[in-house]
Parts: structure tokens; sequence; C-alpha cells
């Protein structure tokens, strides 16, 4: 293989694919990129064996072929050239040379026919959605993804179609146990995808498919074979769906109709910049804030017993019961910074129970923070 290409087209498509890259795998193979030539263009392509990325580049083909690179050194190489072009040479016993006619590469790398590469499930059926949409998506929920390695069953979004007022949604929901965040979505066509029991992506599956949905445009969505696929121009993304049961989170996101709601109306942005100063006080053992509602305020108050203590009140719309309640302010600005809406409303109905948040200007979407004793 001989190619001439691009210096800043291929930045792009290498810096594209750090992400999935395996640094510390067992396998070398699966910290290489590959670099397939067809036609007039360079495909490269990633795997980590759960996640695989392929994307095609412009280049000058001068002999074609395919080769592996380290991914993380073609990057330095690129990275650190101000040359408009790069050429790259497979010599022989899996050497490549690089060049941007100042300095000179020689790598070793391993054969392009050991690489496993992740193929699109033949006969999926795919349905089109906006990038934007499915962006907001993943964005409004997958901070809730729990950080634990021990909870399999909670290290996703769990999607599923649901339906409404006789009208098929796209959902996605996601919960650590501690919180949760919902989003539903009207998608054109859902039917035709195959996630009647619903199914769980995850968390690096979601970062790399966000990153293809953040471009603008729509996206080619299917699910066959355990494998979500997307595909948006010659960018192609396969991901390997969990092999896990989502709880049911239901009961406690549906209030009952016997409940009494106590809604606070407050402004998005003054109860964000709130929370991000009650935890400047916080530390590793400390992260509660207790929150006391007045007719028209809203006190929060956290304290360390090791540094000291903060109070704050904010103006508020409310005419329910006075409830004292506890949380942690990292739930709520994981939340809050996804959201769109100016005015929020904050569903607290105890001391005992969730809250819910949602806005106007965030159709769909619901956020739910637990209790805590502060």
């Amino acid at each position: 293989m001989e190619i001439k290409i691009n210096r800043d087209i291929l930045l792009k498509g290498v810096s594209r694919i750090q992400g999935i890259l395996e640094k510390r795998s067992h396998m070398p193979i699966l910290s290489t990129v590959l670099l397939i030539t067809k036609e007039d263009k360079v495909e490269i392509s990633a795997t980590d064996l759960e996640i695989g990325f392929q994307n095609s580049y412009q280049a000058e083909i001068i002999k074609p072929g395919s080769i592996t690179i380290s991914g993380k050194k073609l990057l330095d190489i690129v990275r650190e050239t101000t040359s408009k072009n790069i050429y790259i040479l497979e010599k022989d016993n899996n050497w490549i040379y690089i060049s941007d006619n100042k300095a000179h590469y020689n790598l070793s790398s391993l054969p392009a026919d050991e690489f496993p590469i992740l193929t699109e499930p033949e006969g999926i059926i795919m349905i089109e959605i906006d990038g934007k949409l499915l962006a907001e998506m993943i964005n409004k929920t997958i901070y809730s993804i729990t950080m634990e390695d021990t909870s399999f069953k909670l290290s996703g979004v769990f999607m599923e179609i649901i339906n409404k007022n006789k009208e098929d949604y796209l959902r996605m929901v996601a919960t650590d146990g501690h919180r949760l965040s919902l989003i539903d979505k009207k998608v054109p066509k859902l039917q035709e995808i195959d996630i009647k029991q619903g199914v769980m992506i995850p968390k690096k599956g979601l970062i790399e498919l966000n990153k293809l949905a953040s471009e603008n445009g729509n996206i080619l969505f299917g699910v066959k074979h355990n494998n979500l696929v997307g595909k948006k121009e010659e960018a192609l993304i396969v991901i390997r769906l969990l092999d896990t049961k989502f709880p049911d989170y239901k009961d406690v996101i549906l209030p009952k109709k016997e409940d009494k709601k106590n809604i606070i109306v407050i402004n998005r942005n003054l109860l964000l910049e709130s929370m991000r100063r009650m935890i400047i006080i916080g530390g590793d053992q400390y992260q509660g804030v207790k929150i006391t509602t007045g007719a028209d305020y809203l006190e929060m108050v956290s304290v360390n017993p090791d540094l000291g203590d903060v109070e704050e009140k904010i103006e508020i719309k409310y005419d329910g019961e006075p409830i004292e309640i506890g949380f942690n302010p990292k739930y709520f600005i994981d939340v809050l910074q996804t959201m769109d809406s100016d005015v929020i409303c904050l569903d607290i109905k105890d001391q005992t129970s969730p809250c819910l948040i949602t806005g106007e200007q965030d159709e769909g979407f619901l956020g739910l923070l637990m209790p805590m004793r502060v």
C-alpha cells in the first residue's frame, strides 16, 4: 500500500476513533487502526470488539492495499506536523514508512488480516432519525449511567418504543439507583426497527454514537443480532448491545392519582449556579444540600464539619406545604446543565419521595433525583 493524504483530513479521521482504541488490551491489534484503500479513498477503521467504527476519506492512492498502524502513534505524528500532506508506504515484514517531507518514521505494525472488523449485519432494517434529536436524547440520559463496575445491568441506556396517546415514541432511560433520566421523542417509522422488548446500549457506544449524531444531518439507525448500527454518509458504527435486563422503573416515575403534588417553579440558571456554590463547601464525605421551601423562596444549606458551611436563598413560586429535604447537589448540576428551559418545575411530594424535574422547553424529558439524609 502507498498513499498520500492531506494532513488535516488524516488528523480528522484518526482523532475520531481514539475513544474506541484499546490502550491496555491483551490483544495488541485492538490498539491499531486499519487503513484500506478503496478507489480514490482510504477507509480508516477501529474496534475494541464491542464497538466498531469506520469512515472513508479522500486520498491519492499510489498503490492499493491495507495496513495497520498504532492509532496513538499515528495521531501523535499527524498532530505534530505542519506539512500539508502525509505520505504512507507499506514496506516488507510489516514495517510502515511515514513521511511529511521533514520527519521520516519507520514503524513496526501487525498484519492487516488479523484486524477484527465488526461488520454491518446482513438484511438489517434501518430508519432515519434526525442527528440533533438523537444527540439530545443521548446527552439528556447518559449522565445517569452508573459509574460502578459491579452494576452491570445499569451500565447503559435502555431504549424502547412506548405508546402514548396512540402514538409511538422512542424512549431512552438511564439510572444509577440514586437518580434517573428519561426522554421520549417522536421518530417516524419506529415500528420497523426490532426493539420491541427494549435494548441496552453501553455507555462507551453511546459516546461514539453521539459524536456521529452531533454532526449535521440525519442518521440511519437499526438493530439486529444484538447489534445497534448507525450510518451517516460513509461513516458506519456497529455497537454490541448489553445482554442484561433493565430494572422496572415505571412505578418510580408515574405518580399515583391520590398523590398531592407540591410544584416548585424556579429559574433553572439560578438553581444551577446556587448548586455549584453549594458543592464548593462539600468534600468526599459531605455531598449533601438541605433544601427548605417557603412561600416565595427556596433556602439551601450545605455543611462540611471540616470546612464550614454555605447557605443561600433564591426566589420561587410555590403554594404547597413546607418541605425540608436533602439532595446531592452534583446530581442537580448534572441534570440542570443538560436542560434548555429557562424556567423549570420541581415536583416533590414529601421528604422521602424523589424530586421530578421538568421544563417546557425540554419536551419529553424527565429528571428524577432520590433524596438523601443531610
